[in-house]
């Protein structure tokens, strides 16, 4: 069994891994709070409905990637391959679609069976928000301005872009879907096999094809400027003013088009020079018809993902956690020490325990492990109601009342 290794797509979070990991986690966590989103945790697995019927059935996600599977009972299950789905599916089986605006933080692990590569893995976690209820673009400004404020305060802004588009409303489409099929069609020999079944049910989708041959082909092909009603022009005239009033940078592009059915109106993306092809770290817009997908009324939406596997490797890790080492000296000290060790993490110090070996030897250990600070027992001590407190970084000791332990170690 020692062969045994993580599933291909997958890995173990240790150490300084999993420290950059909970930094992202812990930012975002507190800087929506901030902003009044309240945090949900969904399930990790849905009915396989809940994606196939909101996703599109042209999207690489349903077609090639979901990982589903019929469980004992004959049902059809798929682990979640993102999260505004299930948000969505959460807010109709809570009977919440009375109760809005509603303001969602939700974090953890998605799943995808996709080649794994940088920055890029089949489980794979992100972090988002879903503000569900406001139709004005404010909104969709606002929740922009959220992902800028934790992406500035994880420090990594000075590598990171704003990329804007819209997708207009369900007339602008239209009338734009007629203008690719036009402009798709005379290049039809030249595209994948992917794009040309898109052709037929979805031409917006060859705009997001990762094909070279269907990238240069789409470099040539109309933009949806020209094809804007009146009323989705005004939208996204909207979105962009209000980004200026909160203060974010951003430069238009009309290629994003995000890789779901369920998106209208604004889509956007932060995406860095750090991380080479898979420069995406956050990304999202606005979803107006999803809820009603899931059965509720016809409700707006917008709202972002974010990979935090890709945020934690352009962040600097967090120091790893130093601990307060209890050392005893004789055995009548350790009854004593272990009353020391708990009363220290009452008072949310984090203390541990030398087992074992001499008093050099168990210095030698907290030294080796990165202690802060020697809590040194003796019978002496006890007696005296005292520890010998030990600074291991500066090579100072005092004396202290084991009352004033936790005070002095806080």
């Amino acid at each position: 069994m020692t062969d045994l290794q993580p599933v291909r797509g997958t890995r173990d979070l240790i150490g300084e891994e999993q420290r950059r990991h909970q930094f992202v986690v812990d930012t975002a966590s507190r800087v929506a709070a901030a902003y009044g989103f309240d945090e949900w945790e969904i399930p990790v697995f849905e009915d396989t409905r809940v994606f196939a019927r909101t996703l599109g059935d042209t999207s690489d996600v349903v077609t090639k990637e979901m990982y589903t599977f019929d469980d004992r009972g004959g049902d059809s299950i798929t682990l979640r391959p993102e999260a505004t789905a299930g948000i969505c599916r959460a807010l109709v089986s809570n009977g919440l679609t009375q109760s809005l605006p509603q303001k969602v933080f939700c974090a953890g692990p998605m799943f995808r069976y996709e080649r794994p590569q940088k920055g890029r893995y089949r489980q794979f976690y992100q972090a988002g928000i879903e503000l569900i209820g406001p139709a004005e673009p404010v909104a969709d400004a606002e929740v922009i301005a959220c992902g800028w404020d934790i992406l500035q305060a994880l420090g990594i802004t000075d590598d990171i872009v704003l990329e804007l588009n819209t997708l207009g409303d369900r007339e602008s489409r239209l009338a734009y879907r007629q203008a690719l099929i036009a402009y798709f069609a005379d290049h039809r020999q030249e595209l994948s096999a992917d794009s040309l079944t898109r052709l037929e049910r979805n031409p917006l989708r060859i705009l997001d094809s990762k094909d070279e041959g269907d990238r240069r082909i789409v470099a040539g092909a109309p933009t949806i400027a020209a094809y804007l009603t009146d009323a989705a022009r005004a939208f996204y005239d909207g979105v962009r003013e209000n980004l200026a009033r909160f203060g974010v940078p951003f430069r238009e592009n009309p290629r994003i088009v995000r890789g779901l059915d369920y998106y209208n109106h604004t889509a956007f993306e932060f995406v860095t020079s750090s991380l080479g092809a898979q420069g995406t770290v956050l990304a999202g817009g606005r979803y107006d018809g999803l809820v009603a997908e899931m059965g509720g009324p016809d409700i707006p939406a917008v709202g972002w993902g974010a990979g935090i596997d890709r945020l934690a490797m352009l962040v600097a890790a967090p120091p790893p956690p130093r601990s307060v080492a209890v050392i005893p000296v004789g055995d009548a000290a350790e009854t004593a020490a272990i009353g020391v060790l708990q009363a220290l993490r009452r008072h949310g110090v984090r203390a541990e325990m030398a087992y074992r070996g001499n008093l050099k030897r168990r210095m030698e250990r907290a030294n080796r492990t990165g202690a802060r600070a020697a809590v040194i027992l003796g019978e002496s001590e006890i007696a005296r109601g005292v520890a010998q407190v030990k600074d291991l970084a500066a090579g100072t000791q005092e004396e202290v009342a084991l009352a004033e332990l936790p005070a002095r170690l806080r």
